[in-house]
């Protein structure tokens, strides 16, 4: 059995990457801080759970490892302005670090999952494939283009390397998000029955499924090394391309209630549109829609089987942590708060 190191596996696509790994026949390394908690990942005799920062990765994280999936990171745009360094030093930084270390310990495979916000603003008429040139505007899109470069230079003989350029995710997941426009927006819709959508709704966007975005991860630790190795491939499908305004009225026909349109915000000066006909020639095509998981969350939150809560939000989340971590500071004092260390 393959072993595969995936990093960030507490995540958005990690908690519904690694019961997909387990379900085709892989050991799973699963490492990440757990910020939103290790309970989202499934008991599996194939499964070993590793608490580490991706920043104090070590040579036995990457012992006995076959294939790297290197999720880590500070996720979205909002909490990349508020945590730069971090981010740099996340997901940058330890991303090459990682992939270094990984060709060193006799990995076969490294897939590093950016981002399609390195395309930035693009003019409405431009579809833009691989090789577009990129326009990264926040701290989170920069980082993702410095570890793109970085961890590309390493790909040889030894070290199949690949970059794959995620769509932005949707869909139900354990480790739940509702800061993500299509979950945001049904989140709202189910809610209040308004459907929230920032002005002025023009700007364009590509979507990609939660799972279909680990199907694609699935994919590539299979594919035929001599045809992605050193290669940056956009992920996502020519359907989903969507500008949000269209995208609502989507999302507002596909659930069974009636809803409104709430505008919110000032214009989103992202837009931009990609081609993803290189990963569809590989033989990986997206399985689902964003009707499909639109009414797939609104049923669970129907059913009650979701909730939205800070954890949901992610920078809620990271801004929570890191108030609770300086209360205890402050209050701490020989190792514990009410009971003292021996």
């Amino acid at each position: 059995m393959e072993r595969v190191l995936v990093t960030g596996a507490g995540g958005y696509i990690g908690t519904t990457l690694v019961p997909m790994l387990l379900a085709q026949g892989y050991k799973v390394r699963a490492l990440d801080r757990f910020y939103f908690g290790g309970h989202l990942l499934p008991e599996h005799p194939q499964l070993e759970r590793v608490r580490a920062d991706i920043r104090r990765l070590d040579g036995d994280h990457l012992q006995g490892v076959d294939h790297v999936v290197d999720l880590a990171a500070i996720s979205n745009d909002p909490s990349g302005e508020l945590f730069p360094a971090a981010t740099d030093q996340v997901n940058h930084a330890a991303r090459v670090r990682c992939a270094t270390m990984a060709r060193a310990a006799g990995v076969r495979r490294y897939l590093l999952p950016s981002s399609c916000s390195v395309y930035g603003f693009q003019d409405p008429q431009v579809v833009c494939d691989e090789r577009h040139p990129v326009q990264p505007l926040t701290t989170y899109a920069r980082a993702n283009l410095a570890a793109e470069q970085g961890v590309l230079q390493l790909a040889d003989e030894r070290l199949c390397v690949t970059v794959l350029r995620q769509a932005t995710v949707y869909g139900y997941s354990p480790r739940m998000r509702f800061d993500l426009a299509i979950n945001g927006m049904t989140y709202g819709a189910w809610r209040d029955r308004v459907l929230p959508l920032m002005r002025d709704g023009t700007q364009w966007r590509p979507m990609l499924h939660v799972r279909d975005a680990a199907r694609a991860l699935i994919f590539m630790l299979r594919a035929p090394a001599g045809q992605v190795n050193g290669e940056v491939l956009n992920v996502g499908s020519d359907a989903d391309n969507h500008q949000l305004g269209p995208l609502a009225e989507l999302i507002r026909q596909a659930l069974p209630v009636a809803i409104e349109i709430g505008w919110y915000g000032d214009p989103d000066h992202r837009s931009y549109r990609v081609d993803c006909k290189r990963i569809e020639a590989l033989g990986w095509r997206a399985e689902h829609n964003v009707q499909d998981g639109a009414l797939e969350i609104f049923s669970r939150l129907e059913a009650g089987e979701l909730e939205r809560t800070g954890a949901t939000m992610t920078l809620e989340w990271y801004r929570e942590l890191t108030r609770w971590h300086r209360i205890i500071k402050e209050i701490e004092l020989h190792g514990g708060v009410v009971d003292l260390e021996e």
